[in-house]
């Protein structure tokens, strides 16, 4: 009988923070697994509002240390990877009766000189008469103030984390549940189930990492055996996506007279992203969606700002999901930290860490702290080291991205320039491995629709573990948006029929 794999450290959970840490910690040489019960960043973290941002609202809830490191974050995490994170600058109109002109300007000078800002551009104040940003607003917003952040392609981020820690030798599997995990001796062992084939493994780590998200409670009520377990505050958070509402690349801050905030940003070429809401959720976060009373307040949030309303039926997609806040007592769900909680417990034997809370923005810093955490449970094996380092296909100057453009035309004449620059959002300097020795279009195979060629699907499925056709349309590319019932059922076709003859040619 085969001895079952030994690592130093199991993962559970594919989202931004399982794969952050997997790739921090195999890159200071602990041997790494991590387990997701389904496809990376298939629950919160390819359900944010897609910003990379010091989270202004948060300074009122005095979460300045959060704040700090969130901005400090920015640039940092821009130079690791220009082609999926990139500057924004975001408008926020002044709304009489609402936040005074003194807290936003206060707010404002904090955001702009406690997190290191050297690339980001500083605040200014705009006359909205005058500015184009005023042009698809109500003409009773005359003043607003202009900021940088930035924005990031979430579920890309976590499949490049994947991706590297994969590449240096962490084992990342998909698709596979974590069904139980027992102390035994100086390990864990932990019993996986593979969701697509019914097959199970055994197979034992020194340390467990629970960053199971919405599930973290779950997997240590379930698979670890801990009753009566309640760590996390359920909190959902809702999008719609619409027409192109403005053509300004500038993004909306708007304040809502109950105190809350949403934004309005542009997305994908042709739509606006319009988000988020915050409300309690006790289900299962498998079942998230979009509630008719959460559409209704965001249309009207939305409409209270924009000229033109924004109606239901401006609605082409909508996208939930469920953020696992540390549960530290707050009234109200948009009081909630957003701050992460890293607790050990060592109580019978090898040590289990779970990650309660945190956000998009701070995973790399995250993933620091739990390495320190981890190195005192198995020594310390490397330095710090993930400011530094790309990403895959993050390997150009922050601000060269679109010289990336230009380089990839030039080496692939026949694209047009909008492929070009999707490809280089997306893949960066791997996009020439997906191309290949390609000369026309017709060398990358059939085209699925929305430029979506199946040189691009092949290398997904090669790549960066997908499997289904919502794999690649709703997360790998969000090419969904720009296809038609017909066009993806194209895909999902084709998809299914080359994972069966991959199997039958593994049998």
């Amino acid at each position: 009988m085969t001895e079952p794999s030994t690592y130093d450290i199991f993962i559970i959970g594919g989202g931004i923070n399982g794969c952050g840490i997997a790739r921090d910690a195999v890159g200071r040489g602990y041997s790494v697994c991590l387990a997701e019960m389904n496809d990376l960043a298939s629950g919160t973290s390819s359900g944010s509002t897609k910003l990379i941002h010091g989270g202004l609202r948060y300074l009122e809830h005095y979460e300045f240390r959060l704040v700090r490191e969130s901005l400090m974050e920015r640039e940092v995490l821009w130079k690791m990877a220009p082609h999926i994170i990139w500057p924004m600058r975001f408008v926020l109109p002044y709304a009489k009766g609402l936040r005074p002109a003194w807290l936003i300007r206060l707010g404002l000078f904090l955001y702009d000189h406690i997190g290191g800002r050297k690339l980001l551009p500083a605040t200014k104040t705009l006359d909205m008469r005058n500015d184009p940003a005023g042009k698809p607003l109500k003409p009773l917003f005359s003043k607003a103030f202009e900021y940088s952040d930035g924005w990031v392609n979430d579920a890309r981020l976590v499949v490049l984390n994947a991706r590297d820690a994969a590449d240096r030798g962490a084992d990342i599997r998909t698709r596979t549940k974590v069904v139980s995990a027992r102390r035994e001796g100086e390990h864990w062992v932990i019993n996986l189930e593979n969701q697509r084939t019914g097959e199970t493994q055994e197979v034992r780590a020194g340390l467990i990492v629970n960053a199971g998200g919405p599930w973290v409670d779950a997997v240590l009520a379930g698979a670890v055996g801990r009753n009566d377990v309640h760590n996390v505050r359920l909190v959902q958070g809702s999008h719609i996506v619409v027409r192109k509402k403005f053509d300004d690349p500038r993004a909306y801050f708007f304040q809502n007279k109950d105190g809350r905030i949403i934004f309005a940003i542009p997305y994908e070429d042709d739509f606006t992203l319009i988000g988020t809401t915050d409300q309690d959720f006790d289900g299962d976060p498998h079942d998230v969606k979009i509630s008719e009373a959460e559409t209704d307040y965001l249309c009207s949030a939305a409409s209270e700002y924009f000229a033109a309303p924004v109606r239901r039926e401006d609605i082409v997609w909508t996208y939930s999901a469920v953020r696992p806040l540390y549960d530290d007592g707050a009234s109200k769900a948009q009081e909630a930290t957003r701050d992460y909680v890293l607790k050990s417990d060592t109580s019978d034997g090898p040590p289990l860490v779970n990650v309660f809370g945190g956000k998009i923005t701070t995973y790399r810093r995250l993933a620091q702290s739990m390495l320190e955490k981890i190195e005192a449970h198995l020594g310390k094996r490397g330095a710090p080291w993930t400011a530094g380092a790309p990403l895959p296909g993050g390997d150009f100057f922050a601000t060269g991205f679109d010289a990336q453009v230009r380089k990839l035309m030039a080496a692939y004449p026949f694209l047009d320039a909008g492929h070009a620059r999707r490809l280089t959002r997306l893949y960066g300097t791997l996009a020439s491995k997906l191309l290949g020795s390609a000369i026309s279009p017709g060398d990358l195979g059939r085209n699925f629709g929305a430029d979506l060629y199946e040189a691009e699907v092949r290398y997904l499925m090669a790549h960066e573990w997908a499997v289904t056709a919502e794999d690649v349309l709703w997360r790998r590319t969000k090419r969904g948006l720009h296809m038609n019932e017909a066009q993806r059922q194209a895909l999902d076709d084709f998809m299914r029929d080359a994972n069966a003859s991959k199997n039958a040619a593994a049998e």
